[in-house]
């Protein structure tokens, strides 16, 4: 985080007790530019509105079948009002006809309304046309993915999805904001297990364009596209498909689920209420403050603001375990529900979430849940390798003290390979990395 946010917070901790008549409307938030609000990174403040590309599908299919159906209409009128040719033409010969005609409208009417039917089912009950739906560049997702980790056999037996939170209450999930939350979800297709890893967002990588940074500024650079190329990359993983979402819509989806489990110290709960109440003023939304240690259920809001906590014993590191604390609680709750009420989850949830799933596997993932179970956690770089220090201009890092190594160890905690071989590409970041940094660090 950087020196701005330290001051916001400090100042957001000075204001609460002057704000506290603030946090009563519960009116959805115009977009504002007030830079008191501003928090992790504020020099990324160019926020593009989001399109409905569901919904401006669906408007051109409406539109297609409407001028179809005219056209067909107009067709049929156009012949019945045509003069025979022939005067053996009868009243019952017309009559018939003009009968034919109507039945024929009556059943394209009939049709019509069967497939408007079926659309409100498929599409508008699950409200997909809030979904940030995003067509990727597949043939740059492609090239990012290594022979090695194409080719490796342990691998194909996984779906790997990178999963994004970012530090958005503007409703920018695209890009030109950064990450606050890098994992990697990663299921076995035959069990069902699932491992989580945290990529801390202060790493530092190789963007995907042989710039080194810290790896959240993917995202805000290229959006997921690049980020998801910055993992495969630098990881030697497969991953094709995202996830990102923001602070409004992890709030939503929690309320959603009626609140997780989640166990709070004493450390954490000043913290707790006092990034809950920023987000309250920001949000339009009512706060609780959370008033005692111990496992208890949190709200939206309450639980959001628990994923944002660095201020304790860990700092980023703790951040990042209480990130996929949070997202284990939903995916427990989540798995006691009925498929009608995940529908409803998932109405909340795609108001504020940009992915790369379509609608169909959306669903699927949804209907299987019940099979999911999560097996075991843990962040990137590994804790024995990795160390922590200001690199030059980059500011306070978290380095890989050997990319290879820790590569390595990731294959063996995601898919049980214990004799991965990092690709060339992998070593020659690997020595780059170690190349940059290590001045810093002895």
């Amino acid at each position: 985080m950087s020196n701005r946010d330290d001051e916001y917070y400090e100042r957001d901790s000075r204001r609460s007790s002057r704000n506290d008549d603030r946090y009563r409307d519960d009116r959805r938030p115009s977009r504002s530019n007030d830079r008191r609000y501003r928090d992790d990174y504020d020099e990324y403040d160019e926020r593009p509105s989001r399109r409905s590309e569901g919904s401006s599908r669906s408007h051109s299919s409406s539109s297609s079948r409407s001028r179809s159906y005219d056209s067909r209409s107009s067709a049929s009128r156009s012949s019945s009002s045509r003069p025979s040719s022939s005067r053996k033409s009868s009243g019952s010969k017309k009559k018939k006809s003009n009968k034919k005609a109507i039945a024929i409208l009556i059943a394209e009417v009939l049709i019509a309304c069967i497939l408007v039917v079926v659309a409100y089912h498929v599409f508008f009950k699950v409200d997909v046309t809030k979904v940030g739906k995003v067509n990727m560049n597949e043939e740059k997702i492609t090239s990012s993915i290594s022979e090695q980790a194409a080719a490796n056999e342990e691998m194909k037996s996984y779906t790997n999805i990178a999963l994004f939170g970012v530090d958005s209450r503007e409703g920018a999930l695209t890009k030109n904001t950064r990450s606050d939350t890098i994992m990697i979800a990663s299921i076995n297709n035959e069990t069902g297990d699932i491992k989580l890893c945290s990529v801390y967002r202060d790493t530092y990588l190789n963007l995907s364009n042989d710039s080194y940074t810290k790896c959240n500024a993917a995202y805000a650079e290229g959006g997921p596209e690049q980020a998801i190329s910055m993992l495969n990359m630098n990881l030697d993983m497969d991953v094709e498909d995202f996830v990102t979402i923001g602070f409004r819509g992890l709030t939503d989806v929690v309320d959603a689920l009626g609140g997780v489990e989640i166990e709070v110290t004493d450390a954490e709960i000043p913290h707790l209420n006092s990034y809950q109440q920023t987000m309250a003023t920001e949000l339009k939304l009512n706060y609780t403050p959370v008033t005692s240690a111990g496992r208890q259920t949190l709200n939206g809001l309450q639980a959001t603001a628990y994923c944002r906590i660095r201020y304790t014993a860990g700092d980023d590191f703790k951040r990042a375990e209480r990130q996929r604390t949070v997202l284990m609680a939903c995916l427990d709750k989540a798995k006691g529900m009925s498929y009608s009420q995940l529908e409803t989850v998932a109405n909340n949830a795609f108001n504020e979430t940009y992915t790369s799933l379509d609608l169909s596997e959306i669903l699927d993932l949804l209907k299987n849940i019940a099979n999911y179970n999560v097996v075991d956690h843990g962040g990137f770089p590994e804790e024995s390798m990795r160390a922590t220090g200001t690199i030059g201009k980059k500011g306070s890092c978290v380095v890989a003290v050997d990319l290879a190594s820790n590569v390595k160890w990731l294959h063996q905690f995601l898919f049980n390979d214990s004799n991965y071989e990092v690709s060339p590409d992998v070593q020659k970041y690997s020595d780059k990395i170690k190349s940059d940094t290590s001045q810093y660090l002895n």
